[in-house]
This record gives C-alpha cells, sequence and structure tokens, in this order.
C-alpha cells in the first residue's frame, strides 16, 4: 500500500510552496511584491510558477484589480487555510526539537569523522 500522506507532501512541502502558503496565512492578502519580499530569497520566476501552481490547487487566490496601474494580489484560499494546524503543529516540534537534531547532527557529524 502506497504512503497515504504522499501525495500532500508532493502538494504542500515543496522547495517554496510552503513559505508561500505560511506567509499567506500569516500576513494575509498581498501584492507580489510584498509575497516576494517576506519569502525573501525566491526568484520572480520561481515564485510566479508556485503561485500558478497553488491557485490550480486551489489553495491560493489570485484577484486582478483592473486599475492603472494594475493590481494583483494574493490570498490564501479556505483550503489553503485548513493547512494552518498542520504549519502550527510543525512550528511547534521546529520550535521544541531542532536544537536536539542539530546536536545530534553534531554527536554524528564528530563520531563519524574521520
Amino acid at each position: 500500500m502506497a504512503c497515504p500522506i504522499g501525495p500532500v507532501v508532493d502538494l504542500v512541502f515543496s522547495r517554496w510552496t510552503t513559505p508561500i502558503l505560511w506567509t499567506l496565512n500569516e500576513y494575509g492578502r498581498q501584492r507580489y511584491v510584498e509575497l516576494q519580499r517576506r519569502v525573501a530569497v525566491i526568484t520572480p520566476k520561481v515564485l510566479t510558477q508556485r503561485l500558478r501552481q497553488l491557485e490550480r490547487d486551489g489553495l491560493v487566490r489570485r484577484t486582478y484589480h483592473a486599475e492603472v496601474p494594475p493590481r494583483v494580489e494574493y490570498e490564501i484560499t479556505d483550503l489553503g487555510r485548513s493547512l494552518a494546524p498542520l504549519f502550527a503543529g510543525l512550528a511547534e516540534w521546529s520550535a521544541t526539537n531542532l536544537d536536539r537534531v542539530e546536536r545530534a547532527r553534531r554527536a554524528y557529524d564528530g563520531v563519524t569523522a574521520p
């Protein structure tokens, strides 16, 4: 039997998907430039690709405002927001355990170093 969470991991935990969804959930509706600034090191091309995929998957909503100049905003959908407890759980796990992971890595690297 295939792992039942595999498709979710592929959908939500790709390289840039999680930071984009977390940012939209945390800060609400944002323009492209605001989102790019908050996600930080993502390239415009990759951000555009990820946003299109997230919109296709129903996790992000793109709203175009026909103004001069045109304005586009992105926001997390209810479906995307339903992932918030998962993100909160991961953030809690991170706060509790990342120092332990780092200690384990240092111990391993010290033991296995030539």
